[in-house]
C-alpha cells in the first residue's frame, strides 16, 4: 500500500468517526426534542450521517484499508456530558439546538481539516467524496443554525 493510500485511508476514517458521531448525535437529538417536526429533521439527519459513514467505509475498503466503524471517543464524552447536562437544564428545543449546532460546529472542523490534509497531500482520488458530503455537513450546520436561532427568538 502507498503512503498515498494510507494518507487516503486515515482522512476518510477520520471522517467515518466524525460521520458516526453525527449519526449517534442527532439520533439523541430526536429522542430529546418534543416538536414532531424537529424530530423528523434529526432522524432524517442520523440517516444522512449513516449513509455518509457507509460511503466513506465503502471508499476505504476499495483503496484496501480497514473502515473504522466506530464513533470517536470525543463524541461519546459529549453525549454523555450533554446528557448530564441536560438532567440539570432541561431538554428544551432550544438547549437541544444549540448542542446538535455544537456537534454540527465539531464536524465542519473536521471535514476542512480533512479538505487541508486532501489538498496538502494530493489525494484526488478522494477529493470529490469529501468535498460532497463538506457541503452537506455545511447545509446541516445552516439549517440546525437557523432552527436554534428561531427558537431562541421565541423564548
Amino acid at each position: 500500500m502507498t503512503d498515498m493510500n494510507k494518507e487516503a485511508i486515515s482522512v476518510l476514517n477520520d471522517l467515518i468517526e466524525t460521520s458516526k458521531d453525527g449519526q449517534e448525535g442527532f439520533k439523541t437529538c430526536a429522542e430529546d426534542i418534543k416538536h414532531p417536526e424537529l424530530k423528523t429533521l434529526f432522524v432524517q439527519r442520523s440517516a444522512d450521517c449513516a449513509t455518509a459513514a457507509a460511503e466513506l467505509q465503502s471508499a476505504v475498503r476499495s483503496m484496501g484499508g480497514d473502515p473504522e466503524t466506530s464513533t470517536s471517543v470525543s463524541g461519546d464524552l459529549h453525549r454523555r456530558w450533554v446528557d448530564v447536562k441536560s438532567m440539570f437544564t432541561g431538554k428544551d428545543e432550544e438547549a437541544v439546538l444549540n448542542e446538535a449546532e455544537r456537534g454540527e460546529d465539531h464536524a465542519l472542523k473536521a471535514y476542512r481539516e480533512a479538505m487541508e490534509k486532501i489538498n496538502k497531500h494530493n489525494l484526488v482520488g478522494i477529493r470529490d467524496l469529501v468535498e460532497r458530503q463538506y457541503h452537506g455537513v455545511q447545509r446541516n450546520h445552516d439549517q440546525v443554525k437557523a432552527l436554534r436561532n428561531q427558537a431562541r427568538a421565541r423564548s
